[in-house]
């Protein structure tokens, strides 16, 4: 049986984990892209030669040229700078777009019929870059957004309950930033709802730190952002992809009409196999959750009318 492909493009801190989450797992051969060409070589070959050592049998290479990405099924663009602290997300907003709209041409002239995850930020804009530049159908672009920021709020729920993250199921809406929705009404933990094991002000605060996430890593970190939560998050989303699992995840999809929101990439839950996007998932919103999705909404569409006018 044919091996998977899988294309990363953008060889730093995210993209090389990916690579590794990737390998690691034996869900497909990798390669990795970066306008450093000996530094994806280097970090390939390392990789792959951790492979005797961990049980994993994957080809692993590197380069900076594309031809070596040809015919991936998925390909996970990372490119970008990184956030540095007191740098919002759009402060990135045009750099990251010239840097985007180069990877995503490159990686539809080579791979057509890929699903493009697109990882780099501000994350909802960057997937309607990606969406012009690569051509490709809406269901083939998808933005790792709500995978990351659903895992950020379970294991702030599981710390504060002392429970283990694995039976905390929770999901996060709208735009990748500071005006996320995070659904404390949909959140079970066990099967048990979330507002009858904390009270209303616990849970505020929770969502508040979710909503604070990637700035609060930022802090921390002085010189970087997050990456291995934001690249399994990626990893997660390519697996569904490849093994066509139709897992029901929250990702960056174009939106026609749902939820009073339309020709804009936005957080919902998605049904994710082999085509990409597969369904958006119908949920009821009372009115406070439409209201702050169509708030997180308007602070997309702000960043895309920048792009439009550059």
């Amino acid at each position: 049986m044919k091996r998977a492909k899988v294309t990363v493009v953008g060889g730093g801190f995210v993209g090389s984990t990916a690579a590794h989450w990737i390998a690691s797992k034996e869900l497909a051969d990798v390669v990795l892209i970066d306008i450093n060409g000996d530094m994806a070589a280097g970090k390939a070959l390392d990789l792959a030669q951790s492979g005797p050592v961990e049980g994993f049998d994957a080809d692993v290479q590197g380069s900076s040229d594309y031809s070596l990405s040809a015919n991936s099924d998925v390909v996970i663009i990372t490119a970008g700078l990184p956030r540095k602290p007191g740098m919002s997300r759009d402060d990135l907003l045009l750099t990251n777009a010239k840097i985007v709209r180069e990877c995503a041409q490159n990686a539809a002239k080579h791979s057509p019929n890929a699903v493009l995850i697109i990882v780099s930020n501000p994350l909802d804009a960057m997937c309607h870059v990606a969406l012009e530049a690569s051509g490709f159908p809406k269901e083939r672009v998808i933005g790792m957004a709500g995978v990351l920021d659903g895992a950020r709020f379970r294991t702030f729920i599981a710390r504060e309950l002392d429970v283990s993250v694995e039976d905390v199921d929770a999901f996060v809406y709208g735009g990748h930033g500071d005006t996320m929705v995070p659904m404390p009404r949909y959140v079970t933990v066990g099967g048990i709802p979330l507002p009858q094991l904390l009270p209303k002000d616990k849970i505020d605060a929770l969502v508040s730190r979710t909503a604070k996430g990637g700035a609060e890593i930022v802090g921390l970190l002085k010189t970087g952002s997050a990456y291995y939560a934001p690249s399994s998050s990626a990893v997660q989303m390519a697996e569904a992809i490849i093994k066509d699992k139709k897992r029901i995840l929250p990702c960056a999809c174009y939106l026609s009409g749902e939820f009073g929101v339309k020709d804009l990439y936005v957080g919902v839950l998605a049904k994710i196999g082999s085509k990409g996007i597969e369904q958006i998932m119908p949920i009821e919103m009372n009115d406070e959750e439409k209201a702050l999705f169509l708030k997180s909404a308007s602070a997309v569409q702000e960043l895309v009318d920048v792009l439009k006018k550059n």
